[in-house]
């Protein structure tokens, strides 16, 4: 079996997304500068990255409002993964994308699907924050691998917000530095009592 992952990219002061988010502007005013280094100013570096997790996921979990945000506009209605993608909902919608699996029975439901369909491979836990949040808070990560972008957002949506009132120790087990992003890995490595 492999690792339960978060990779995310947050700005420097923990945001993963702008203020005033909507349907024209799914990660809120100024949230596309997260990820540059994924698409304009991707350096080599970054490229290896994203490889690299793109190559060692087996499957993928993502929130409902992640989905519904992106799959009309940003996706144009096709799944971005090379995996098969969960996504934990309330409610199944009448039209779902193919790639997609709706889990309605909650996060540990969401994680038994997809770690049997990834196999050897990781799962992905790749938000929104909502998800994220409650896949730390239930104590169900290995890694988590934070992109920090370059800039301070002061409003927007929060990645640490609702994790519990625990405090999870980790070890960083690499940092790479671009120009547009520091990358860190972590693993998590005990719950503090």
């Amino acid at each position: 079996m492999g690792k339960v992952f978060v990779n995310i990219t947050m700005s420097l002061d923990g945001f993963i997304a702008g203020p005033n988010i909507s349907l024209q502007n799914p990660l809120g005013e100024g949230g596309i500068r997260l990820h540059n280094w994924m698409f304009d100013a991707k350096t080599a570096a970054d490229a290896l990255i994203l490889d690299e997790i793109t190559d060692t996921t087996g499957a993928v979990i993502l929130g409902r409002r992640t989905y519904a945000d992106a799959i009309d506009d940003a996706w144009e209605g096709v799944t971005p993964f090379k995996a098969p993608a969960f996504v934990l909902a309330n409610t199944v919608p009448q039209r779902v994308a193919a790639g997609f699996t709706f889990v309605t029975a909650g996060i540990e439901s969401a994680l038994a699907q997809a770690t049997a369909v990834a196999g050897d491979k990781n799962v992905w836990v790749m938000g929104g924050a909502a998800v994220i949040q409650q896949f730390i808070k239930a104590h169900l990560l290995d890694e988590l691998q934070i992109s920090i972008a370059p800039v301070l957002f002061a409003a927007g949506t929060p990645l640490f917000e609702h994790i519990g009132t625990q405090q999870i120790e980790l070890q960083s087990n690499r940092v790479i530095q671009t120009p547009q992003a520091t990358h860190i890995r972590y693993t998590l490595i005990k719950q503090a009592e």
